[in-house]
């Protein structure tokens, strides 16, 4: 990954401003919102509910009566929440705060159809300033979405804030392909198909160049881990899935 000034940062291959790059971004997901989840399947085969199945088991909600509140920042459409919800006791509840308001439409509509609108909500809110209180929150996950912030140290030091004593950091996010071979074909994939995939189903080749890019720009694991301990985490950890292709990474505010 390229490093940019203190003062820029990077929307794809492009050096931009943090404000630029925040523009920007809410202009992917409000061009793909409707079919964020439909080209989810279509780009990863699939695999993408795998990998939130793992990332729910690694998080282990409680099943009993006690109370349990979890934050899943740019969770847009809901997919962490809602799995995390089933498989949780009665008295999950959790807060899908996600800045762009088509995704949260779309993730609203989609609580309602499988009755889980009275366990998951949706806030619109920056995850660089987080409008909750301090020690608000037993969990906090993020899922294919740190990578979108425009300033990625401001979001975890917001992460740890609303976290409780004792409790999880998770993030689910695309990492770099580490066995021989599936990397070239993996990155004729991405650069080759995933646009025109997107073109083909949302009418939208450049946001998914776009995404394409920003996998690539994103830290490698242990340079990432380094940043979530520098945050003020413990106990930090990174477990690889699928070659490389995604990553989940773990911390504890302690």
């Amino acid at each position: 990954m390229s490093q940019a000034p203190d003062n820029s940062t990077h929307f794809g291959y492009r050096e931009v401003s943090p404000g630029e790059k925040q523009g920007l971004v809410n202009e992917v997901f409000h061009n793909v919102a409707k079919r964020y989840d439909l080209m989810n399947d279509l780009m990863s085969g699939g695999l993408h509910r795998v990998w939130k199945n793992l990332m729910v088991e690694t998080l282990n909600p409680p099943r009993g009566e006690a109370p349990f509140r979890m934050l899943d920042v740019a969770g847009g459409t809901g997919d962490i929440s809602f799995r995390a919800a089933k498989a949780a006791g009665p008295n999950f509840h959790s807060t899908v705060c996600d800045i762009n308001t088509d995704m949260l439409a779309v993730g609203r509509e989609r609580a309602q159809a499988q009755g889980l609108d009275d366990r998951v909500d949706f806030v619109e809110g920056n995850a660089e300033a987080l409008a909750f209180a301090d020690r608000s929150f037993d969990a906090y996950t993020i899922a294919f979405g740190i990578r979108n912030v425009p300033q990625i140290p401001l979001a975890l030091r917001e992460a740890r804030r609303v976290l409780k004593p004792g409790s999880r950091f998770l993030c689910l996010e695309f990492s770099s392909v580490t066995m021989p071979g599936l990397d070239k074909i993996y990155d004729i994939f991405s650069f080759n198909i995933i646009p025109q995939i997107g073109k083909a189903v949302t009418g939208d080749a450049e946001s998914y160049r776009y995404l394409v890019e920003s996998i690539r720009q994103f830290p490698k694991p242990n340079t990432f881990a380094e940043m979530i301990r520098d945050a003020g985490f413990s106990r930090v950890t990174h477990e690889i899935f699928s070659g490389g292709i995604v990553a989940l990474h773990s911390g504890w505010r302690l």
